[in-house]
């Protein structure tokens, strides 16, 4: 088919194609084919004529009864645009522009910590990069474990470890899932070192497969996943500018195979480095980005609403933090299949501590600017709930949130509620490089001492804090 051909097909022309030729092999007609899947005959036609999108739970009806493997829900998870090939170009060089950041000396000896692997893909919210949701399974630890070394070489090892593409994309996948369990909840030096290995190993391979001809949709989807990852390490060190790199990295990669859910998460990873400078427009402008991904998506209009909150709480905007705070909670309950496969961090009780821990940082915000101590209140009993529903591994965001909780009741009018909270994490706290915690202590510090610094219990606190060596940004002259 001719470059003008091809663009002037319906849209789900290839797809429509693809059933088609499959549904004759199995030698079945549009009737019992519809019959076998439970849609009307009609609606086979339309898809086979390419006229309208398949609905997700048809394709991977389809995907069994004709025995494909997987093939038809790899096409609905491609780019629909003009096949990758004779009269298109390369894809931008910008893409595949220097990296950020720089491997530790030794780190090409490095292999990740590979317990807990996964046997099947979604794993710890990542998707296959080639097939989405539907379901991919594993290769063998071991198998995989052996293509790593050769992955990052320089050697001719490099092209054997990439000829074997849909396994080696899937143990990748289930390489990044193990390091997110391990390195996400204790950040070291081997782990951003691994990521980033592995990150500037499967851009070299995008590369490699874009001057071919071809478009490299699977390696820069799961590079895609592999910059959030290593920018959300960096911003736990501290790392503000080369997170927002990678950040940016990924968005790019993101945009290029037109991979949305990737996108509306990378866009709320920058959205929460402009919130932690206090730039209230730019939190809102990449709060709307986020919902301009795809209104469709429940679960991306709740990520909308929740960071709009935190944006407009900033912004001293009372009513509109709290309309969008109204929005994000019944869309959140109303969240359906489909949000659960693409964000299952946003299901059960994970998504509800996720929830109203934003929910409460967005009261939070709006009682420290407003001196509202009814909202203050509220900002605590959200948190509250948020911290109750942490699992023991997640250290971190449970010294998060007791800041924030001990933060709220400072603005509550409690200071002596606030002291107890901060009091045995302390250390902890101060000793920690990640910026939101920095944050939450700095704001913490800010309220009780410029409005509580009379009381007893916050002046041993203060003696406390200069024990600890709290420096500058934690409480100036401390």
């Amino acid at each position: 088919m001719s470059v003008e051909a091809a663009q002037a097909a319906p849209p789900w022309a290839e797809f429509g194609r693809r059933l088609r030729s499959r549904r004759r092999q199995a030698g079945l007609t549009q009737a019992q084919l519809g019959l076998k899947v439970g849609y009307h005959h009609s609606l086979i036609s339309r898809l086979e004529a390419g006229l309208r999108e398949p609905p997700a739970g048809l394709v991977r009806g389809l995907d069994s009864v004709l025995e494909t493997g997987g093939e038809l829900a790899a096409l609905v998870a491609a780019p629909r645009e003009v096949p990758y090939g004779a009269g298109r170009s390369a894809l931008c060089p910008a893409l595949f522009a220097p990296l950020p950041g720089a491997d530790a000396p030794g780190a090409e000896g490095l292999l990740p910590d590979l317990r807990s692997w996964p046997s099947v893909l979604p794993a710890e919210g990542l998707a296959c990069p080639l097939h989405g949701t539907v379901g991919c399974a594993v290769p063998d630890q071991a198998e995989t474990s052996l293509l790593l070394p050769a992955l990052t070489a320089t050697d001719g090892r490099f092209a054997e470890a990439t000829s074997a593409e849909p396994e080696l994309l899937h143990g990748l996948t289930a390489v990044l899932a193990c390091l997110i369990r391990r390195t996400l909840q204790q950040v070291t030096a081997d782990g951003v070192a691994t990521v980033e290995r592995l990150l500037r190993a499967l851009t070299r391979w995008a590369e490699a497969v874009d001057s071919t001809g071809r478009l490299p949709y699977g390696q820069l989807r799961l590079a895609a996943q592999y910059a959030q990852v290593a920018g959300r390490l960096r911003m736990q060190r501290g790392q503000s500018s080369i997170g927002m790199a990678w950040f940016g990295h990924g968005l790019a990669w993101a945009d290029a195979v037109h991979d949305a859910p990737a996108r509306a998460t990378l866009l709320s990873d920058m959205c929460t480095l402009v919130r932690l400078d206090q730039d209230a427009g730019s939190t809102l402008a990449y709060a709307r980005a986020i919902g301009a991904v795809d209104a469709r998506r429940r679960w991306v209009a709740t990520l909308s609403s929740l960071y709009q909150a935190r944006g407009h709480a900033l912004g001293h905007d009372v009513a509109e933090c709290r309309r969008h705070i109204a929005a994000a909670r019944r869309t959140f309950a109303r969240l359906g299949h489909r949000d659960h496969l693409e964000a299952p961090w946003l299901s059960g009780a994970e998504g509800e501590m996720r929830v109203e821990s934003a929910i409460g940082g967005a009261l939070r915000d709006l009682a420290a600017v407003t001196g509202d101590r009814t909202t203050a209140r509220r900002a605590a009993d959200a948190t509250a709930r948020s911290r109750a529903q942490l699992p023991p591994s997640m250290r971190a965001t449970h010294l998060l949130l007791t800041l924030r909780l001990a933060d709220s009741w400072a603005c509550a009018g409690d200071p002596g509620a606030a002291v107890e909270l901060a009091a045995p994490v302390l250390t902890e706290a101060v000793d920690s490089r990640e910026l939101m915690i920095n944050a939450e202590l700095r704001g913490l510090h800010a309220r009780l001492f410029t409005h509580w610094a009379g009381v007893a219990e916050v002046r041993r606190y203060r003696e406390s804090v200069r024990e600890a060596g709290a420096r500058g940004p934690v409480e100036p002259g401390v």
